[in-house]
């Protein structure tokens, strides 16, 4: 068996991937599969959140289509390695403790990524996100 195959299962019965199926549904996604037990969700129509794509349990969401992902590889990897996160989070528990990361690393660096443990794990330059924080950016734009 794949450990993708694990994930998928343990995802499923954790009930995250349930509650991101919902969350397509009202989104009105298109659900599709994808690589190694994601399931793809695209056209996702709700303005929350302003990312690009974002996962719950096995399920990416995203506004753009299914073609869209075929230049993203990188970004598919970095989603599916947050679907990993819900295996070691036992599910559900995942959603505060990420919304606690995004705020501490809003406070400490003015951007939700750059010091939230789950998108560093995650890879924030697969993620499409800048390495520093928007405060050392800015920092940096004064001092040059």
């Amino acid at each position: 068996m794949a450990w993708w195959h694990l994930k998928a299962v343990v995802n499923a019965v954790n009930g995250s991937t349930l509650l991101g199926l919902g969350v397509a549904a009202v989104g009105r996604a298109r659900v599709s599969r994808g690589p190694r037990g994601l399931v793809l969700a695209t056209g996702y129509r709700l303005g929350l959140p302003h990312a690009s794509a974002f996962t719950v349990g096995n399920v990416v969401l995203s506004r753009h289509d299914v073609a869209w992902w075929e230049t993203r590889s990188r970004l598919l990897v970095h989603e599916e390695r947050h679907s990993w996160q819900y295996v070691a989070l036992l599910g559900l528990p995942m959603l505060p403790l990420y919304g606690a990361a995004a705020a501490w690393s809003w406070l400490r660096g003015g951007d939700p990524a750059t010091y939230n443990a789950f998108e560093t794990r995650a890879g924030l330059a697969d993620g499409g996100y800048p390495l520093v924080s928007r405060r050392q950016r800015q920092r940096r734009a004064r001092t040059a």
